[in-house]
């Protein structure tokens, strides 16, 4: 890929969490929270894929792509330690919610989630904006 073409795939990533997000929040609001923690797990997810596309690396799946952020964002502390918890936690309440029958997200872990996925947002247009695509 050409510089134009990542810096497209950057932004459009990064565009792709903030609409999942917003999502989210609208979710949340009439009392989705089924629906409100996915968006917001996606948010996370879609943040993350933006910076991997930085450095043109992709996954198939999503554990993949969140060990690939631990061990190179996380553990180098580019990112501070408690977003790797709070994302690996989004990821937990994601599944859970997702495939364990009669599993009922509460109004409070769905909430958590979106403040993790605003925060994360966040921080990676930060570091993308100081990093030269």
């Amino acid at each position: 890929m050409n510089k134009e073409e990542i810096e497209t795939l950057v932004k459009y990533r990064l565009e792709q969490a903030k609409e999942n997000l917003e999502e989210a929040e609208v979710l949340f609001q009439i009392n989705k929270f089924k629906g409100a923690s996915n968006r917001a797990y996606y948010a996370i997810f879609h943040a993350i894929k933006a910076i991997l596309a930085l450095e043109q690396i992709d996954f198939k799946k999503h554990s993949s792509v969140i060990a690939y952020f631990n061990k190179e964002y996380i553990n180098t502390n580019v990112f501070p330690k408690e977003i790797g918890k709070r994302v690996s936690e989004a990821r937990f309440f994601r599944e859970k919610s997702d495939y364990v029958d009669f599993y009922i997200v509460t109004k409070e872990e769905c909430e958590r989630q979106i403040e993790t996925a605003r925060l994360l947002i966040e921080k990676v247009e930060i570091y993308i904006n100081e990093k030269e695509v």
